[in-house]
């Protein structure tokens, strides 16, 4: 019976021997420079540590993203002028294969259907949107990609309206690789029906 005993006292103090506050770590060898604890910032919240106050700040101007370091900068600026440059000097790298377009399908119907419709005739999920007062959120419909006006434009023009954005279609830059931007221009021309 003093066996038991013995052996429950030695697992109670065990048991109690345990840090039951998962909070404090007990020993902090950079607690005072808070590498262990560091202080987060919210992304939208002020920041005094600089000269515009904000702490979302914009990226340098030339940096690219880590996975897109075989892609150049962007040389043209969202100007209406830079648009139509974009369409004289831009062409589509790609070749009009069964594989291209259906990839283009695949990421045109992630990011492109929401607005322009699964058929491209401005008509998606977004346009139906309404606030509270049951007026449109989106009172101007989306490009109609169907349209003579838009299978006409050069690949380059549609391009750079991927890239850069357009009246209230912003820029998709972050989202969607050149390549598949691409992609999404040889299925606009080739995969959407009138």
């Amino acid at each position: 019976m003093k066996k038991y005993i013995i052996i429950i006292l030695i697992g109670l103090g065990f048991m109690t021997s345990c840090n039951h506050q998962q909070e404090n770590t007990s020993w902090d060898y950079m607690g005072d420079f808070d590498m262990y604890y560091s202080k987060a910032y919210e992304s939208y919240s002020p920041d005094k540590h600089f000269k515009n106050g904000m702490t979302l700040q914009k990226p340098i101007v030339g940096t690219v993203a880590r996975e897109w370091t075989d892609y150049e900068p962007y040389p043209f600026t969202d100007k209406f002028g830079d648009k139509l440059k974009a369409g004289r000097v831009l062409h589509n790298p790609l070749t009009n294969s069964k594989k291209n377009i259906a990839t283009g399908k695949l990421k045109y119907n992630i990011y492109c259907a929401l607005c322009h419709g699964f058929e491209g005739k401005s008509d998606g999920s977004i346009t139906k949107v309404k606030n509270a007062k049951g007026n449109k959120v989106y009172p101007v419909p989306p490009a109609d990609l169907t349209t003579d006006l838009i299978q006409n434009k050069p690949d380059g023009e549609i391009y750079h309206v991927i890239t850069m954005g357009s009246a209230v279609m912003g820029s998709h830059t972050s989202q969607i690789s050149p390549e598949d931007r691409w992609k999404i221009i040889l299925y606009i021309k080739n995969g959407l029906k009138k």
